[in-house]
């Protein structure tokens, strides 16, 4: 692939795209389809009913965009997380009955976080093993959950998250600000202890 393309900006492979540069979807594809598909598996909890939304999501964000319907210049990640978001809401509603109440599975929480914009309350994310910080996580509450694996798992921005879920970015902070709390909490509740990162390391 020309390295070119993989200096434009999302903006510029939209319009790239929709001028019949096949391409310029493929590098979006590959830029963002990690984060696209951590956003549907926070809601659904299964990978493979999150592998076959996340087909559903290309599909519809195609469509979209060569309909003309993307008007998001320079925010492609938070119009498609957006797309991602809805549909696996209405997914997972239709299916309520039998909810997918699985483990946060293949992902490896500590292995994937990133700096946070806070205080060293964060750091305890860094300092337990996998397995049992995904038990941790479990008992969040939803809203608190779902900004911390975006922010923590998908990377995404504060202002990225505050547009996918319609909040205020004050609110996205707050939610991450308490889910951090509540996980410190649970920990000193469970006898943990944790150490304090060496200088630098954040």
């Amino acid at each position: 692939m020309d390295k070119a393309i993989l200096r434009l900006t999302d903006h510029e492979l939209v319009k790239g795209y929709m001028s019949g540069r096949d391409n310029c979807f493929e590098v979006l594809l590959t830029r963002y389809k990690s984060k696209i598909f951590t956003v549907i598996y926070l809601i659904v909890k299964d990978k493979n009913t999150a592998e076959d939304l996340f087909q559903d999501v290309m599909i519809k964000i195609v469509r979209m965009i060569r309909a003309g319907k993307y008007n998001e210049e320079g925010k492609f990640l938070p119009w498609a997380a957006r797309i991602a978001r809805n549909l696996a809401i209405d997914f997972f509603r239709k299916n309520q009955k039998s909810p997918l109440q699985r483990e946060l599975g293949d992902f490896d929480m500590l292995g994937n976080m990133g700096k946070y914009e806070g205080g060293p309350d964060e750091n305890i994310i860094k300092d337990e093993t996998g397995r049992y910080l995904r038990g941790l996580i479990k008992q969040l509450p939803d809203k608190q959950r779902e900004v911390l694996i975006m922010r923590s798992y998908a990377d995404l921005s504060f202002k990225e998250i505050a547009e996918i879920t319609n909040v205020s970015i004050n609110t996205a902070l707050g939610r991450m600000r308490y889910a951090l709390i509540n996980l410190k909490k649970l920990a000193d509740d469970a006898g943990l202890t944790y150490q304090k990162p060496q200088h630098g390391t954040i």
